[in-house]
């Protein structure tokens, strides 16, 4: 992702990668996420689905800079799971993803470099299928204006790149809009000189 980049890439659905490493099993899934709250109900699910696995390691990147982020090696040794997984997530540019990789130990030692590799292979090839969309960087602002003046916030919107994502109407009318961001000091600026229209930032 470009430093002055105003977009960012999700994956565009769940998937799942299995992978054999010397009779161990690598089973690894992928699921888009908007929050953190998401990702326990997710692990419970998958500890429900797998309750003899060995390890149950993940990574979450969330948010439209990539500003979340964790790892969890779940036992493994420390660096050896979690971080690999991450680095996958992370070298694929993608966020508002979690990526857990179910372990069935198969009774061959691989060590820590193998460890690496296994997870973060797996990791790897779950990301490749899971498809990839990207979107754009956004912040909220209200609009509101009088009841008979809402053309007004249409024709103030024309200029910008926009989606409405509610409309209120009181005695005033409200739109809830989302603005692209490399356009927001632009808007601003716009919504300062507009006269019949009241633009506030959330």
């Amino acid at each position: 992702m470009s430093l002055f980049s105003d977009t960012y890439v999700e994956i565009e659905r769940a998937a799942e990668f299995n992978l054999r490493e010397k009779g161990s099993k690598f089973l690894a899934y992928s699921f888009p996420i908007q929050s953190e709250s998401e990702v326990k109900p997710l692990l419970t699910q998958l500890k429900s689905k797998y309750p003899d696995a060995t390890h149950h390691c993940y990574a979450y990147v969330i948010g439209q800079s990539s500003e979340a982020q964790r790892a969890n090696d779940d036992g493994e040794p420390s660096n050896s799971a979690g971080r690999p997984i991450l680095r996958a997530i992370i070298s694929q540019e993608l966020t508002n993803v979690l990526v857990v990789v179910v372990r069935y130990f198969g009774g061959t030692l691989l060590g820590i470099p193998g460890l690496i590799s296994a997870y973060g292979g797996a990791a790897q090839e779950v990301l490749k299928i899971s498809g990839r969309i990207q979107r754009l960087q956004e912040e909220r602002f209200s609009i509101t204006s009088d009841f008979e003046k809402e053309q007004e916030i249409h024709l103030f919107l024309k200029s910008f790149e926009f989606r409405i994502t509610n409309r209120e109407y009181t005695d005033r009318v409200t739109y809830t809009v989302m603005i692209r961001k490399n356009q927001v000091m632009q808007f601003e600026k716009a919504g300062a000189e507009a006269y019949l229209l009241e633009v506030k930032s959330f």
